[in-house]
């Protein structure tokens, strides 16, 4: 039951009878309600310009769907995604905890039961967008309170925070809801590292009264395929930002660090052929819509090798730092031989 992933820039829910499920990024206009899971993000698009784009990841076979746990989830023998937002005004109060951190214990929970309970325990891939994420409130910067919620979360569910961990991303938008998308299976991940980077479930505790529960990357595996996530990626070195202020430099600095992943996967993977920066599918998050035209012309030639190889998206989303200008998620999918998948 292999997976596949495609964008489209249409102006309507496609047909699909195959989709896992996906994600709706734009204003989101007039495109109508999915017949799968999807995150709907009310993020601008910057590029192709105002175009509101539907990302899908498809399988073959047959495919089951519910809703529990409010989380709407779709899958199939090996995989299963899925899709909730929680409102943070919506849980009550507790005593030392903040709404955010509250409802993103609460959310990771949920998730958490939800994978017990369809026997998919591996998280392979986590999608997280948190309102005003780098505002304070409650004596702490928001995406700390949301590190802090999630930790718990991952600590009562008795799985893995650190070493073995999903490949995640974190952005900010202005308002709304949690919102957190997910791909799971039936394996583990192979979670990979920066050699460049402090691990980010590593950091120190000036980042907050607990690190990130990520890892860099991971290398999953569905049937006959190999499919690498590389997670939300900055220009980070250690565990410092470098360039700040300075958004070409801190595009070249990311792009580094992706080199240092996509080596690392390729060090560790299992099929012939190798990953290629230039040939995998890319989100592009720039904090300001100005720098748009300066990060895309610098961006192109690392990013693409011009024969449409690679497929690039730009959106406007603040990163989870306030001194990061940008951030780069990727991934791509590779056969594998009978052999290597065995």
């Amino acid at each position: 039951m292999t997976l596949q992933f495609e964008t489209r820039r249409i102006a309507s829910a496609s047909a699909h009878n195959n989709a896992l499920g996906g994600a709706l990024l734009g204003a989101a206009q007039g495109m109508g309600s999915a017949a799968w899971p999807e995150q709907h993000l009310r993020v601008p698009v910057l590029s192709p310009a105002d175009a509101s784009l539907r990302e899908c990841w498809l399988s073959d076979g047959p495919l089951q769907q519910g809703i529990d746990h409010g989380i709407r989830w779709c899958r199939n023998g090996d995989m299963l995604y899925g899709v909730i937002a929680l409102d943070e005004t919506q849980d009550p109060a507790q005593p030392g905890v903040s709404p955010l951190q509250a409802t993103s214990h609460g959310l990771y929970a949920r998730l958490f039961k939800l994978l017990r309970e369809q026997g998919m325990p591996h998280l392979w891939r986590v999608w997280n967008y948190v309102a005003r994420i780098n505002e304070d409130s409650h004596g702490l910067e928001r995406y700390r309170q949301f590190n802090l919620g999630r930790y718990e979360a991952f600590v009562q569910a008795q799985q893995e925070t650190g070493g073995q961990v999903p490949a995640a991303c974190a952005l900010g938008v202005r308002e709304g809801a949690l919102s957190v998308a997910f791909l799971a299976g039936v394996s583990p991940v192979v979670s990979l590292e920066n050699p460049r980077q402090v691990s980010a479930w590593a950091y120190p505790s000036v980042y907050g009264p607990r690190a990130p529960t990520f890892s860099r990357a991971a290398l999953a595996y569905p049937p006959g395929q190999e499919v690498l996530f590389i997670s939300g990626t900055a220009s980070i070195v250690g565990h410092e930002t470098l360039h700040a202020g300075d958004v070409v430099a801190q595009c070249r600095e990311t792009v580094r660090n992706l080199e240092a992943v996509v080596q690392e996967a390729n060090r560790l993977a299992r099929s012939a052929q190798a990953f290629e920066l230039r040939r995998m599918s890319h989100r592009v998050y720039l904090r300001h819509a100005r720098d748009a035209e300066a990060v895309q012309r610098v961006l192109g030639p690392l990013l693409s090798d011009g024969n449409g190889g690679a497929e690039v998206v730009f959106v406007q989303a603040d990163v989870c730092r306030a001194d990061l200008l940008v951030e780069i998620e990727s991934h791509a999918i590779h056969a594998l031989s009978s052999a290597s998948s065995s």
